[in-house]
């Protein structure tokens, strides 16, 4: 099982792979909406910002009112951001589930 600091390090991670791809993704993905990372198997959250294609102000603890929230193991975290798991298969295998609305997931298919 991934630690807490693993999954912290990876969702960093994708905030600096979004960072530098920012004018690439800002096309495919013009949302500004809050964000809530939930892992089930740790039992702890994380919630950011995810707006002009970048995540930003990553922080430890749940948003209740987070307009899109992904909810997964910390394995599976790590394995996403990694490139280890396809996040497609993933989601219809319930190893990953998203909530959001059906406009914000429209949007956000554009990122698979």
């Amino acid at each position: 099982m991934a630690t807490v600091q693993d999954c912290r390090e990876a969702l960093e991670k994708l905030a600096e792979r979004l960072a530098a791809n920012a004018a690439a993704a800002r096309k495919r993905l013009d949302l500004d909406r809050t964000l809530a990372c939930r892992l089930s198997d740790l039992g702890v959250a994380f919630h950011g910002r995810l707006t002009g294609g970048q995540l930003l102000d990553i922080q430890e603890g749940d948003d209740k009112s987070a307009k899109i929230a992904l909810t997964t193991t910390s394995d599976d975290l790590v394995a996403l951001v990694r490139g280890e798991l396809d996040f497609a298969r993933a989601l219809g295998a319930r190893r990953v589930s998203i909530s959001a609305s059906p406009f914000d997931l429209l949007k956000l298919r554009k990122l698979l």
